[in-house]
């Protein structure tokens, strides 16, 4: 349940105590449950999520295209520019460019930096480090979404601490996906093994619903939320898990400047995974495994250390 002076759970950025505290307090007096969906609303057809699936297939061909470059020395505006050109070259569209007015191809997110990190030609990734490459690309209309952390040289055994947990709770979450349990489940395995851990879960930046646009209509918590609508998961939908870990509180603060670059508020260590899935007759498909990933049977592989 969210504390009186934690961050409404709506996303407002006004303290819980002043939106929705009282108003969630009359529901539970009036015993009210939270409304339920089967999720019918959001379902592909096999045309889309065959769409879905070609623009999984080429993020992750990115995905593994970019590793390589993602080494000390290297620019994160290097890193978008070759992003950006990979994708143009192959006939597709880069979705974080303009995207809201997001002014890159990519998202660069490195060590404090929770999400939204906008590439530089100055910032420079040094023996280390950690940093999130955030992809996002339009294929034929449809949007394949996934992200990696990665280790910059000799990272401590904190990062390595914290990456580790951050994998597994991107794996945890897509294990909890089949049709029949609520969308919740992904959140209920998730936080309180990230907790058991000694972790904090990112509560404002979730995942999403997407297809044709790139953030659809609902919201995947990485954290126990009741306060919200009960959708129950159905063969055909898609979206994103990407839980956002932080190896200290779960607060974060956005860059005055910016208005985009999103850091921890305490200025500890933050990492995430991003998968993009879809839900089947009989459990889930990982839409953006990377050629590598489907070679091997792996959802994630970080530092020689295998995530199944």
């Amino acid at each position: 349940m969210t504390e009186r002076n934690e961050p409404c759970w709506c996303g407002s950025g006004k303290k819980y105590k002043k939106c929705h505290l009282s108003s969630d307090h009359q529901n539970r007096q009036q015993k009210k449950e939270p409304p339920q969906s089967t999720g019918n609303g959001f379902v592909k057809s096999a045309e889309q999520i065959e769409g879905m699936r070609k623009a999984g297939v080429f993020n992750g061909e990115l995905m593994d295209y970019i590793r390589d470059f993602v080494k000390e020395g290297v620019s994160t505006e290097q890193i978008n520019q070759l992003v950006h050109d990979y994708t143009l070259k192959h006939g597709h569209k880069p979705a974080c460019l303009g995207y809201r007015g997001f002014p890159k191809s990519v998202c660069t997110s490195r060590n404090e930096v929770v999400c939204h990190g906008i590439p530089r030609s100055n910032e420079v990734l040094l023996n280390g480090d950690i940093v999130n490459i955030d992809l996002t690309t339009i294929v034929g209309g449809y949007y394949g979404d996934s992200s990696e952390t990665f280790f910059i040289g000799e990272v401590s055994d904190k990062a390595r601490h914290l990456v580790d947990v951050t994998a597994k709770a991107l794996v945890l979450g897509i294990d909890a996906v089949r049709p029949g349990v609520p969308l919740m489940a992904v959140a209920e395995v998730i936080e309180p093994f990230v907790k058991s851990q000694g972790c904090s879960v990112v509560k404002q930046y979730t995942g999403h619903g997407i297809g044709l646009k790139f953030h659809e209509e609902y919201t995947v918590y990485h954290h126990i939320e009741p306060h919200t609508e009960r959708i129950i998961l159905t063969p055909g939908m898609t979206f994103t898990i990407e839980p956002m870990i932080n190896l200290g509180g779960y607060e974060v603060v956005t860059d005055r400047k910016d208005k985009w670059t999103v850091r921890t508020k305490d200025g500890s260590l933050s990492a995430q995974f991003e998968h993009t899935v879809v839900v089947t007759e009989s459990g889930v498909e990982v839409l953006t495994l990377t050629p590598l990933q489907r070679k091997e049977g792996i959802r994630l592989r970080v530092d020689g250390v295998e995530y199944r």
